[in-house]
Formats: C-alpha cells, sequence, structure tokens
C-alpha cells in the first residue's frame, strides 16, 4: 500500500497525497483536513493562514491517529511537533498521604 504523505507545499500550504479509504478520510476531517475538489479528485489540505504550530499540531495529531490505525505514513520532518521543552515547569509534587494520629490529649477515640 502507498503510504499516505501529509508534506507542507511550496507554498506553505499543509497538504495531504497518497491512496487512502474512508476511514483514513474521516480521520483527515476530523484533524481539520478539507478535501477541495480538484481536476485530479480532491486537494486535501488544511485551512490557510491558522499558523505553524496550528497546523503542525495537526498535521502531526493526523499522523499518529492514521498510525495507529495501521495505515503507513509518512509525515513531513518541518511538521513534527518539536519535543516538549525542559524549561517548563513540571507538576506540583503531591503530598504524602495522611496516615491515621492519635487523637488530641484528653480525648479518647471512639469505638
Amino acid at each position: 500500500m502507498e503510504p499516505i504523505r501529509i508534506t507542507r507545499g511550496p507554498g506553505g500550504e499543509v497538504e495531504v497525497a497518497g491512496s487512502f479509504d474512508a476511514f483514513a478520510a474521516d480521520v483527515l476531517r476530523r484533524a481539520g483536513f478539507r478535501f477541495e475538489p480538484s481536476l485530479r479528485g480532491h486537494w486535501i489540505r488544511l485551512p490557510f493562514d491558522l499558523g505553524r504550530d496550528w497546523e503542525n499540531e495537526h498535521a502531526s495529531w493526523a499522523a499518529e491517529m492514521l498510525t495507529a490505525a495501521r495505515y503507513p505514513v509518512h509525515l513531513d520532518p518541518d511538521l513534527r511537533l518539536p519535543p516538549p521543552s525542559q524549561s517548563h515547569p513540571s507538576a506540583p509534587k503531591q503530598r504524602p498521604a495522611m496516615t491515621a494520629q492519635a487523637p488530641p490529649a484528653g480525648r479518647q477515640a471512639r469505638r
């Protein structure tokens, strides 16, 4: 099977080429790709002018979902999301669980 290719074109547009079935087309639609009629069938692309970060996020998401569904996918390296940087603060650490303590002096525990 020919891989589904998600690339950035010479004009900066993100487009899809290759052979795929209805399920793959549905995944691409859910990722934000539009199917525009053309002389050769359909031109499959992301909307223009939403920013490179948005395009990279949606193209990477589509590639991940198609790969998870066992489709052969080629994602242009320019569209891959950068790895998370280490400069972001980590999640706050949780406090240790409280343990049962003896009641205050002068009180007895009820049973």
